[in-house]
């Protein structure tokens, strides 16, 4: 898909300003509290600022201790992930939060001066090759999915729905047909409803035939359904939580030995 740059570049901004205001309000417990394996919130919005960073042109930091492949840092990805997060891990909470407002307001500058031709230019992405446009999408799933990182670390919910969220979905959706087919192994000739119940209300359903896909609506009554909150889809499809721990909140229907051999395989990131 075709990212719409003016939409994007918005989505971008304002979720970078919703990070700010939240980590704004944080205490020193808060930024030192575990928000992923290997990280605290100090680290998830270091990890930001250095992607921002890369992409703005930076080289990597020469870093020790981040070389090899293993516990959290399982790729090349992770290494340099890592590299950048260990590199600010000595900046103070407010250091690292004037980094973050200076280097997303430096990139939103760069973005909303870009022309099309630029913006869509061929590249290289997460999700394999592409265009910056893509990439660009990508990033508000990415800073989205940190921000619900932070917020379910230090217990303050909020903006699970609009227009990232649902920016964030479609990026879910996308993969769908992936994660319900490969991940999931769904048989031949199955159906699957994937009903999510709030803050952001969807039916999503998928067929595999062949291999699977996402459909408007599906001909007959799904093989498998699976109902649960949009929120709890979004982190078990990030892999941020033990699916096998989280299945007293979904509900699974028709073949449930299916519907559960798919709601535990819906983690598709890197």
């Amino acid at each position: 898909m075709q990212a719409d740059k003016d939409r994007i570049v918005t989505l971008l901004g304002q979720e970078w300003s919703v990070i700010a205001d939240l980590a704004a309000g944080l205490d020193d417990a808060a930024w030192s509290a575990p928000a992923l394996p290997g990280w605290d919130v100090h680290d998830v919005l270091a990890h930001m600022v250095g992607t921002e960073r890369m992409l703005d042109g930076a080289t990597l930091p020469q870093v020790s201790g981040v070389h090899e492949v293993g516990e959290h840092v399982r790729n090349d990805i992770g290494k340099a992930n890592e590299a950048w997060v260990v590199s600010l891990r000595d900046r103070s909470h407010a250091e690292l939060l004037a980094d973050f407002r200076a280097i997303t307001a430096k990139r939103l500058a760069s973005l909303t001066a870009m022309s099309a031709e630029e913006f869509y230019r061929p590249s290289w992405t997460p999700a394999g090759d592409g265009t910056y446009g893509r990439w660009m999408e990508i990033r508000v799933f990415d800073c989205w999915m940190h921000e619900q990182d932070i917020r379910a670390a230090t217990g303050f919910a909020g903006n699970e729905s609009g227009p990232a969220a649902e920016q964030s979905l479609a990026e879910v959706v996308g993969a769908l047909g992936y994660i319900i087919g490969k991940r999931g192994k769904s048989p031949d000739g199955s159906s699957v409803l994937i009903r999510l119940t709030g803050p952001i209300e969807r039916d999503l359903h998928v067929v595999t035939s062949g291999r699977a896909k996402v459909v408007a609506a599906l001909d007959a009554e799904p093989t498998a359904t699976i109902t649960l909150a949009s929120s709890q889809f979004m982190r078990l499809a990030g892999g941020r939580q033990d699916p096998e721990a989280t299945l007293d909140e979904i509900t699974l229907g028709g073949d449930v030995g299916l519907a559960r051999q798919l709601a535990t395989n819906l983690a598709f990131t890197i």
